[in-house]
């Protein structure tokens, strides 16, 4: 695993929601007598192996993130600190950001990664649109419509966007050969949580 079923554990990553699509069914362990679902913390590891290395193959500058909710823009801020190429758009997509080349907000990403895939509808048909491949961070409620890869997770906790940013630094930091081992990487992961340094 990346990190310990305990850490995984600690950090949410697989409490779900109370409502669930049927493409998750496969991705669930159980469902609590409060009627939360449970997600599989195997498949969740897995998955984000899966996407975690896709993201951290292509170039930076050509990685687009769209956190819509508060702790996913609070994440994703913090990871655009360490990685400032990388596009980040926390505020509300603008329609034709991808598909105008007219517009001053144009930008031409290679991937872009979603945090709350209900909640960025407009950008991921503009995607689709051009064949821009989009990658969803998706809960037990979550549209997958238009998404090529996704990773099954609670996409609104705090504790648990900051683990998903922090594996992905670390395993960016890899890549770019700016550590040799995961052991060297000393940034923990409570720096994801909070907006101050």
């Amino acid at each position: 695993m990346l990190v310990s079923e305990e850490v995984y554990i600690e950090h949410a990553v697989h409490i779900g929601g109370a409502q669930k699509l049927g493409h998750i069914n496969p991705f669930i362990a159980k469902r609590r007598k409060d009627g939360v679902y449970i997600l599989d913390i195997e498949k969740i590891d897995e998955a984000l192996k899966r996407v975690i290395n896709r993201i951290a193959s292509i170039e930076p500058s050509k990685l687009l993130i769209l956190p819509s909710r508060y702790y996913g823009k609070i994440a994703a801020s913090k990871f655009s600190k360490l990685f400032p190429e990388v596009k980040l758009i926390t505020d509300r997509y603008i329609p034709g950001s991808l598909t105008n080349p007219n517009v001053q907000y144009y930008i031409e990403p290679d991937l872009i990664l979603v945090c709350d895939p209900n909640s960025e509808g407009v950008a991921i048909k503009d995607a689709n649109r051009i064949g821009i491949p989009v990658i969803g961070l998706v809960d037990t409620d979550t549209v997958i419509d238009g998404l090529e890869d996704f990773v099954p997770m609670n996409n609104r906790g705090r504790k648990s966007l900051a683990l998903f940013f922090w594996l992905l630094a670390r395993e960016m930091y890899m890549k770019q050969g700016r550590i040799k081992s995961y052991d060297e990487f000393k940034i923990p992961i409570s720096y994801f949580e909070k907006l101050e340094d």
